[in-house]
């Protein structure tokens, strides 16, 4: 039988099924030897593209400094037990001829400055001791209690939500430790023991869900 005379038999849609691929692998043939040979795996899957794509939810933060003016320095330290002799002596606190040895950092400076939460947390505690001045007590995640002593105001109460960075207080004067002045008297304890806020200040916490 004639080529022509074969064709001319198909019905027409066999002959459109039949045209149709074959222009199609002849265009994928000509595209892939004019550039660079195209492969599957080049593409990246849809969780890919979103994985890449989305911003990483970080569940980190990062304690602060209880304060955020630069001329504050630090009056008296951590009293660390295996620390060196000399930062043992400036971390001794005296009264009434009686050696305490400081459960804190006091922050110091003339002028009165705002005190601030170092992280986001719930006041447990709001209080006025003879000695110690006026206390604030933060409590937050992971077991972690941040404690400001020696306030001459207190910009927070009871129950309060405080975030971190927010004004919780002014540095003042206590009688523990009158020769520093104005200062802030700040402690930290994690799972109920003592611990250098040296150690936490600027430092990443992981945050509980």
């Amino acid at each position: 039988m004639k080529k022509e005379a074969f064709l001319k038999g198909l019905p027409l849609g066999i002959f459109v099924l039949t045209l149709v691929p074959v222009l199609i692998f002849a265009i994928f043939a000509t595209t892939s030897m004019s550039g660079e040979e195209i492969e599957a795996e080049e593409y990246p899957t849809a969780n890919e593209y979103y994985q890449e794509t989305l911003p990483v939810v970080s569940e980190n933060n990062y304690i602060t400094s209880p304060y955020v003016d630069s001329g504050v320095t630090i009056g008296k330290s951590y009293y660390d037990y295996k620390g060196e002799e000399t930062t043992q002596e400036n971390s001794i606190v005296v009264k009434e001829n009686t050696y305490y040895q400081n459960t804190g950092i006091d922050f110091v400076k003339k002028e009165v400055f705002d005190v601030i939460a170092i992280a986001d947390g719930t006041v447990k505690t709001v209080k006025e001791d003879d000695i110690l001045g006026k206390i604030v007590e933060v409590e937050h995640k992971n077991g972690l209690i941040s404690i400001y002593q020696s306030l001459s105001e207190v910009s927070v109460k009871q129950g309060d939500n405080v975030g971190q960075g927010q004004v919780i207080g002014k540095s003042g004067t206590n009688e523990m430790e009158k020769e520093l002045g104005n200062h802030l008297h700040f402690e930290i304890y994690v799972n109920g023991s003592s611990v250098n806020p040296e150690l936490y200040i600027n430092k990443e916490y992981k945050k509980e869900n």
